[in-house]
């Protein structure tokens, strides 16, 4: 029983050490990058209501959520998406505000889903929702702070797939769906570039030979601006040539910025959540199946909470971005800053008052007594295992024993030359 505790729930697990240090700067970074721009923080409860999250509002579906209950008997879950949170916050405390609101925040998801085999259950998220704005470049922002917030995790190569979710609807509208299994199924089929289902499924409908060719031709329309004129000239729907149009204007707004090379297009990009209307965007890299960054443009959601306004956010999934930067070997090193201080009991004196001049100094001190079963080897090992940079070895009122805990290198010093600086 005891051996079962120390093992967490599938789809969750224990970061710590060296790895949760790396995991922390790296959100500070790209934090930074959401603060140079101009968003500011939101924190929301990890859990809500479950009509927060219900089916109406298109975020996931009710069986992947991790419900549980107040003492009042009310539906909670955790939450298992932020942005439903945000648009819920954004019109209680921003109700009468008509112009641009940027909002930042970090926060953890959970998903209860058999079919995340493999996958974490719990992630991090670092996003950003810029409200109030219904501008492509509203929508070029965002893209733009993606860019800036991957190479500023180190990321050297990769690519961000635009989407518009007004693209798809809009022919799903033409071709006569309206069984909400049917829509499913056919998305399903996009969404996983299954040829021949797509083809039994349209063949079953009424529908113009333009539209036909359109739907069999989704799975391969994803590359560079040609596929965008490509579908302007298959199409005859104004709803799906003013989405096209939308992602032309975007382009040649990416330019500006300079970051048209990290651009393409995927005109059968869907997402999971039901609530985007607009641009809807990914981003990938190599060395990993999943997106890094997810976002998009839902210009109906925060109405639904009570005030009307259009909004765009991103989403960068911190653990899906730490193990790509792994997996490429350009995780950020975590520098070896921290001292140990060893001491015995007659030396605690001396001890405390060195360690209180470094933290002074804004050094970080370890003070720990000493041991009798352990060696100054011991504690070179210490050193290596959490990652501590350096020790001294107080056992006398004069003289310390100095260990770089790089190179093991070991030497004698005077309490005074250290409080000099002359070590």
């Amino acid at each position: 029983m005891k051996d079962k505790l120390l093992h967490t729930p599938e789809g969750v697990r224990d970061i710590y050490n060296t790895e949760c240090a790396i995991k922390l700067l790296l959100q500070k970074n790209l934090h930074q990058v959401l603060k140079l721009y101009g968003f500011r923080d939101i924190q929301t409860p990890s859990f809500e209501f479950f009509d927060i999250f219900n089916q109406e509002r298109g975020t996931v579906a009710s069986k992947d959520m991790y419900k549980l209950f107040d003492k009042e008997g009310n539906t909670m879950v955790l939450r298992p998406d932020i942005t439903p949170s945000i648009a819920r916050c954004v019109a209680k405390y921003y109700k009468d505000l008509d112009l641009p609101i940027r909002l930042c925040y970090v926060g953890n998801t959970y998903i209860n889903s058999t079919t995340y085999q493999g996958k974490l259950k719990e992630v991090t998220q670092l996003g950003a929702e810029l409200v109030n704005d219904d501008s492509v470049d509203a929508d070029a922002e965002m893209l733009a702070i993606t860019i800036e917030c991957l190479l500023k995790a180190g990321l050297k190569e990769f690519q961000l797939e635009l989407g518009n979710a007004d693209f798809l609807k809009s022919l799903i509208n033409d071709a006569g769906f309206e069984d909400e299994e049917d829509i499913a199924k056919l998305k399903d089929l996009i969404e996983n570039k299954n040829m021949f289902g797509m083809e039994e499924i349209i063949m079953n409908k009424n529908m113009t030979k333009e539209l036909e060719e359109m739907f069999l031709k989704l799975p391969e329309l994803f590359g560079t601006l040609e596929i965008l004129e490509y579908a302007k000239g298959v199409t005859k729907n104004p709803r799906a040539i003013r989405a096209i149009s939308r992602l032309e204007k975007l382009y040649d707004i990416m330019t500006e910025y300079g970051f048209e090379k990290y651009i393409s297009f995927d005109l059968g990009m869907l997402s999971k959540y039901d609530y985007y209307t607009g641009i809807i965007f990914r981003a990938y890299t190599y060395k990993t199946g999943e997106a890094i960054v997810t976002g998009g443009r839902y210009d109906n959601l925060v109405g639904q909470f009570g005030k009307d306004c259009p909004a765009i956010g991103l989403a960068i999934v911190i653990d899906n971005l730490m193990l790509a930067l792994s997996r490429q070997k350009l995780l950020p090193v975590i520098e070896s800053s921290d001292t140990l201080i060893i001491y015995t009991h007659k030396y605690r004196k001396v001890a405390i008052g060195l360690a209180s001049y470094f933290r002074k100094e804004g050094n970080n001190v370890i003070l720990q007594l000493a041991k009798d079963n352990k060696s100054i080897e011991d504690y070179q090992s210490y050193l290596k295992s959490m990652n501590i940079g350096g020790l001294l070895y107080i056992d006398s009122n004069k003289d310390i024993i100095l260990i770089d805990a790089d190179n093991g290198k070991r030497q004698i010093v005077s309490i005074d030359e250290i409080i000099q600086g002359e070590i």
